[in-house]
């Protein structure tokens, strides 16, 4: 179960996985300070590269304190940054004394390492949840030492390849280097100094030659684009530019004038049009020819079946208002 929760949640994905580095210089070892995967550790690591450090994070690897005695040695692992790669596990033992690696909490702590981590718990056969989180898996301690080291016979091996082709590659430069000096002293001896400086004392005459010709004639274009920018500015006086330019600007002021007169009138004569329209609709225009308007409490009386004998109405005329009371009230069908 706690293997397929911490799957789904991705914890054993190969993209979170980190790579093991090429060259490494100090290995980490998490496990028993006296047991024997650490000697197996050191036994492998002094055989294949002994020139490779280890730092040992001594841990309980089985009991109740195991896993929070590994826990910590990782934690201060990653906090000191002071190795390479780290190697997490222990030797062969019974299902109950590994039980501590598939505890959930080791397994985050591994997930979370910022240093690559290599698990080597048990024997080939032994699997647990650490394996599954780790970066790397090794069946044992000893695996695990042979993974994070390079054989020493072949990094001599390599050396000494490097070392010849650095002869060669020394020798052959050597050779290119001693044929252009040879090269230079033939060019040399053929071009003695006297006849170059011969050469470049007649090159020098040669640009002054070419240099007063040039000279010479941008001068004459120069004077002659002159000439013509004068007769150019002859013909475009600024004073006759000024005066056409007034002639113009007085022009268009007196059709502007025009302009505005026409506008202003054509909007006087809609203005009283306006006006004398809105006149013949004016309730003032109707009262000025004999009505009247009458209100019952501010609300004028459009019917006489809105009124009732004692209603107090208002008469609205053209130069007053008349305040009476209804006596009667009578329709045109009465």
């Amino acid at each position: 179960q706690l293997k397929s929760k911490l799957s789904q949640q991705g914890l054993f994905a190969h993209e979170a996985k980190q790579v093991i580095p090429k060259i490494v210089r100090t290995v980490g070892v998490v496990t028993s300070a006296t047991g024997a995967a650490l000697h197996d550790i050191l036994t492998v690591l002094k055989r294949r590269n002994p020139s490779i450090q280890v730092i040992i994070y001594p841990t309980q690897v089985q009991g109740n304190a195991a896993v929070t005695t590994i826990c910590a040695a990782i934690k201060t692992a990653n906090q000191r940054q002071e190795v390479d790669v780290l190697i997490v596990g222990r030797g062969g033992g019974s299902l109950e004394d590994l039980w501590c690696f598939n505890d959930e909490q080791l397994a985050r702590v591994i997930y979370a390492s910022k240093l690559p981590i290599v698990s080597a718990v048990g024997h080939e056969v032994d699997v647990s949840i650490a394996d599954f989180v780790a970066d790397v898996r090794a069946a044992t301690p000893s695996a695990a030492a042979e993974l994070v080291s390079d054989d020493q016979s072949a990094l001599y091996e390599k050396i000494t390849s490097l070392h010849n082709q650095l002869i060669k590659g020394y020798e052959k430069q050597h050779q290119v280097q001693k044929h252009r000096q040879q090269i230079a002293i033939k060019a040399l001896l053929q071009n003695h100094p006297q006849k170059q400086l011969e050469q470049k004392s007649q090159f020098v005459d040669q640009l002054q030659s070419r240099l007063q010709q040039t000279f010479e004639q941008q001068f004459a274009q120069t004077k002659q684009r002159q000439q013509h920018i004068n007769e150019r500015l002859m013909l475009l006086s600024p004073a006759k530019q000024i005066q056409r330019q007034l002639t113009d600007l007085i022009e268009l002021r007196v059709s502007l004038n025009k302009s505005c007169q026409a506008l202003v009138k054509n909007k006087q004569q809609l203005l009283a049009n306006n006006s004398h329209l809105l006149e013949t609709v004016s309730p003032l225009a109707t009262l000025s020819r004999g009505y009247s308007i009458s209100f019952k409490q501010r609300q004028i009386v459009n019917s006489v079946a809105e009124l009732q004998s004692g209603d107090e109405i208002t008469s609205r005329f053209v130069d007053g208002e008349v305040m009476s009371r209804v006596v009667t009230v009578k329709s045109m069908d009465d």
